[in-house]
């Protein structure tokens, strides 16, 4: 990746997420406010060194990132989280409680699909963890003699009951993780009425509509805020520590 332009990375379970200043090479992305956003597989060589990084997934050692730049748990000021949370939980939750300004559920919709609160009083209050549905269709690949082994985006504007097995298999998938989310949802309310619902994650985009056709959620309950993780780490080192 080309260019001198700083840049923030969250290295995933199965893809590296870079958040690019405007100007800064790659190819396609989101911009927004001056920044792009792309989500690429594991490079095989070395990177030029970002600003900050944080890692879920594995860190190649070809790509010779710089330790002193590497974002841990401690450095993400959430009061009450354990020490085994998952640093991107901890960045989502951390910066949504920040963005809504009260208790919220962060569902971020990525290989897992991983449901973190955050009380009112901004501290970690626990969470759901559930296979994503990259997880939830391999599985049935590879563990029935009839079903395909299915790889690609899932597609939430196909049919409600589709006939094909191919289609019915992701329609499955999609409307469970959706359902999911929502009771997650209810139950968090129930609790705190004023929690909020941050859908995050690159399967984001095919449950908000899904999460959309259930009013009881309302329109000041439910956010889509795709890039959530990113800009948690670019508002922890928006500079060289």
């Amino acid at each position: 990746m080309p260019g001198r332009q700083p840049r923030w990375l969250l290295i995933g379970n199965s893809r590296w997420h870079w958040a690019l200043a405007d100007g800064d090479g790659g190819e396609g992305g989101l911009t927004e406010a001056g920044l792009r956003f792309v989500h690429l597989p594991t490079p095989t060589s070395a990177v030029e060194p970002p600003l900050a990084w944080a890692a879920v997934g594995p860190v190649p050692p070809e790509a010779a990132l710089p330790a002193a730049s590497r974002l841990q748990l401690d450095d993400v000021p959430l009061p009450g989280s354990p020490p085994w949370l998952g640093i991107d939980r901890a960045l989502a939750g951390w910066w949504a409680a920040r963005l809504c300004g009260g208790p919220v559920l962060v569902a971020d919709a990525g290989t897992v699909l991983s449901l973190t609160r955050v009380d009112g009083q901004g501290r970690f209050s626990g969470g759901r963890l559930m296979a994503g549905a990259a997880l939830q269709l391999g599985a049935m690949g590879s563990g029935t003699a009839a079903l395909p082994s299915l790889v690609g985006d899932l597609a939430a504007g196909e049919e409600d009951w589709p006939l094909a097995t191919a289609a019915a298999m992701r329609r499955g998938v999609v409307e469970g993780l959706a359902a999911a989310v929502r009771e997650a949802g209810r139950q968090a309310r129930v609790q705190e009425p004023r929690c909020r619902i941050v859908l995050t994650g690159g399967d984001g985009p095919a449950l908000l509509p899904l999460l959309r056709r259930w009013p009881e959620l309302g329109e000041d309950a439910l956010t889509h805020h795709p890039e959530l993780c990113l800009e948690a780490l670019m508002a922890l080192r928006p500079a060289a520590p």
